[in-house]
C-alpha cells in the first residue's frame, strides 16, 4: 500500500503524487473517476481505463458500475 499527501489549493486543485501517477499509469489528458463512500466518509480515485466508462463519467453510475470500477482500479494498482 502506498501512502502519499497532497495538498489542495486555492482552487480546489490536488496534484497526484508522483508515486501514484506512475502505479497507475496516469498521464495528461486521463479521466479520473472520484468515488465517495458516504458511510466510510473516504474517497477511491481511480484512472478510467475503459472507453464505455470514460463515456459515463459525466452521468451518474450505479452501485454496482462504481464496485466494477473500484475493483478494477485497485487491481491495476495491486499489479
Amino acid at each position: 500500500m502506498i501512502k502519499a499527501y497532497a495538498k489542495v489549493t486555492r482552487n480546489f486543485q490536488v496534484t497526484i503524487p508522483l508515486e501514484i501517477r506512475e502505479k497507475l499509469g496516469v498521464k495528461e489528458g486521463d479521466m479520473i473517476v472520484f468515488i465517495f463512500n458516504e458511510e466510510s466518509g473516504k474517497v477511491y480515485m481511480t484512472k478510467v481505463v475503459e472507453r464505455r466508462l470514460r463515456l459515463r463519467a459525466n452521468r451518474k453510475l450505479t452501485p454496482e458500475e462504481i464496485e466494477r470500477i473500484i475493483e478494477r482500479g485497485l487491481g491495476e494498482c495491486m499489479k
